[in-house]
């Protein structure tokens, strides 16, 4: 069974400590002698040792190119002591105190004069190879006084050579160029940050239009919608008034105006004839009245085209000696003549 200290371990890491692990990260990415940052902000150093002038950029050698840079001295091996080490892989998230613990256990020099330096010289599966220098700090001033003249701390950095790079000694004049260093990685993370400010104004202000254009795309089809809406309450009172006008032409196919056809019919007739009875049920019409020539008005109205079938249910009959001819006619209007 698991104790409670196991139940927090993960491929050997401490899950509790993850956020000691993220900023170590981010400490040596931007700080590390192998950090990619540093490469390229990090000034030139020419080291000046027994075996004469080197340049170096990054912790990497290289040729000289720029005149501006900073000084470092490499001591004598015989002035260092140089240790490799094996680390556990958590235990890079306390490289630095790791390793004041061993400088403490190692130095053969008191305290306020051991000056010390490592670097990670390799991460494999299960561990770290770290070189570790150590060196008197009252034997190094010694030293510096007596070869280069030089009799301040900081007035220099100091390097020990290593196995694959030198290693900086700790506490001389590499604080100058580091603080230096931090400075344009401030101008840097400004610059980042002020691009990512712009960045983010352009996105706000194009979110900004986008959100005014939804907004009046919105309006526009909120209109549109009561337009529309407006349009098909026309559309259905046209269609009912077309549907009503409908029904009212069925009603007058069915049902013609007999004004219409009495001021046609009258108008048939003439002066000598006139009606006395006018009746009309849909397309029948039946006529009585009187004539000096009812056969004639039978005649004339039989010629109309609007008028299907003239006949005569009874006789023509003459009135005395008044001149006068009773008629009666029955009309059939023709479909689609009616008034």
């Amino acid at each position: 069974m698991l104790d409670a200290s196991q139940k927090w371990q993960l491929f050997g890491f401490d899950v509790r400590e993850i956020g000691k692990y993220w900023q170590h990260a981010w400490a040596e990415f931007l700080w590390g002698d192998r950090s990619p940052v540093r490469s390229h902000l990090d000034e030139l150093v020419r080291l000046q040792g027994p075996d004469g002038e080197r340049y170096f950029h990054g912790g990497v050698q290289v040729d000289p190119g720029r005149a501006d840079y900073c000084e470092a001295i490499q001591l004598p091996a015989d002035l260092v002591l140089s240790r490799a080490l094996r680390l556990p892989l958590a235990a890079e998230a306390d490289i630095n105190a790791v390793m004041q613990i061993e400088v403490a256990s190692c130095s053969p020099f008191p305290a306020a004069d051991t000056a010390a330096g490592w670097t990670v010289q390799s991460r494999e599966d299960s561990a770290l190879k770290v070189q570790l220098a150590i060196a008197s700090l009252s034997a190094t001033m010694t030293y510096l006084g007596s070869h280069y003249d030089i009799h301040k701390v900081d007035e220099v950095e100091v390097w020990a050579d290593g196995p694959e790079r030198p290693i900086v000694l700790r506490g001389f004049g590499e604080g100058l160029r580091l603080q230096r260093y931090k400075r344009r990685l401030q101008r840097i993370g400004l610059m980042l940050g002020g691009c990512v400010v712009l960045v983010l104004a352009m996105l706000l202000v194009a979110a900004g239009g986008k959100y005014l254009e939804l907004r009046r795309v919105q309006a526009q089809a909120e209109a549109l919608q009561v337009d529309a809406a407006t349009a098909q309450q026309i559309r259905g009172e046209l269609q009912s008034a077309n549907e009503t006008a409908g029904k009212m032409n069925e009603v007058l196919a069915q049902f013609p105006n007999p004004h219409f056809e009495l001021a046609r019919i009258t108008a048939l007739l003439g002066d000598d004839a006139y009606v006395t009875q006018f009746t009309m049920r849909g397309s029948e019409i039946r006529l009585r009245g009187r004539a000096t020539d009812a056969a004639g008005v039978m005649q004339s109205l039989s010629a109309v085209e609007a008028f299907a079938e003239v006949s005569s249910p009874a006789a023509i009959t003459r009135l005395g000696n008044t001149g006068q001819e009773q008629f009666t006619i029955n009309i059939k209007l023709r479909p689609g003549a009616a008034g």
